[in-house]
């Protein structure tokens, strides 16, 4: 099982620059990608959106890619020579016609100015690093939504058995409760005897139907088909977010039916606290890819 919830960083360093590109993703009904990225990068936005498709089917993912420049040794390897020989030439030109001494200090020619233009350069080199750090950061990503689905399952589960300790209590009761509804009737009925006429048939013939209506044979069963397919999903591997959220939807939905026919104080107890752990366990599958 996979959360959707999860954090992935990677880097990958060569002798200019560092590169880095951080995730992080929450639950999302859907997919949702949102990337924070310098303008050198555009270019390939579409193809790591591809990438990170294929990786993951649900969430809400924000991605951040930065990089520094790492410091050289040679601190003037960036200067363009041209540049400085045609500065000088036109000064020097410049100042013979002015009739000028010509002074000049080295640390003028650190300016952007003399910088060379690296710009194509400097995007070849960060969209080389770019791939394997994009990678890193993926499966870092997936391991940790897996570390987080992990513990998701030990909470559904524990969950999921105290919803079944409620539940039997439902089941030993179901029976019980009927017997006693039907003898408060039949109590009911020997009592009024004496001062009403009464259709005894078709009174029993009521009774029957009233204690047909409270039956909760059927929801009982269909709760535990939806259990035991709630423990299936529990041990596969596939994406199952949406078919958990689904069973807890019509486990929800028998459970308030069973409530609505109990007339039994432990019974209806029983249910407050079976719904209590639907809840629970609703809340950590909004998590689950």
């Amino acid at each position: 099982m996979y959360s959707m919830t999860g954090f992935g960083k990677g880097e990958c360093v060569n002798d200019k620059y560092k590169l880095v590109v951080e995730m992080k993703s929450v639950n999302h009904r859907f997919k949702d990608m949102r990337f924070r990225m310098g303008s050198v990068f555009s270019s390939k936005e579409l193809g790591l959106r591809k990438e990170l498709e294929k990786k993951f089917s649900r969430g809400s993912f924000d991605i951040a890619i930065f990089y520094k420049v790492i410091q050289k040794e040679a601190l003037f390897d960036d200067l363009d020579m041209n540049k400085i020989d045609l500065f000088l030439g036109k000064m020097k030109t410049l100042a013979d016609s002015k009739n000028v001494p010509l002074t000049m200090r080295a640390c003028e020619f650190l300016r952007s100015d003399f910088v060379a233009d690296q710009e194509t350069e400097k995007e070849k080199e960060l969209s080389s690093l770019l791939g394997d750090a994009f990678e890193s950061a993926l499966n870092a990503l997936a391991a940790s939504r897996k570390e987080e689905g992990d513990n998701l399952i030990q909470v559904l589960s524990a969950h999921h058995k105290e919803y079944q300790k409620h539940f039997k209590v439902v089941v030993d009761g179901a029976s019980e409760y009927k017997k006693i509804v039907e003898e408060r009737l039949t109590k009911r009925l020997n009592e009024k005897k004496g001062e009403l006429e009464i259709d005894e048939p078709r009174y029993l013939q009521e009774v029957i139907y009233y204690l047909e209506k409270l039956d909760v044979n059927e929801e009982i069963d269909r709760i535990k088909i939806h259990l035991r397919k709630l423990e299936d999903l529990l041990t596969q591997e596939n994406e199952k977010g949406r078919q958990i959220d689904f069973i807890l939807q019509e486990l929800g939905r028998e459970t308030n039916t069973i409530g609505s026919k109990s007339g039994q104080g432990v019974i209806s107890e029983t249910v407050i606290q079976m719904k209590v752990q639907l809840e629970k366990m609703r809340e950590q599958a909004l998590n689950i890819e």
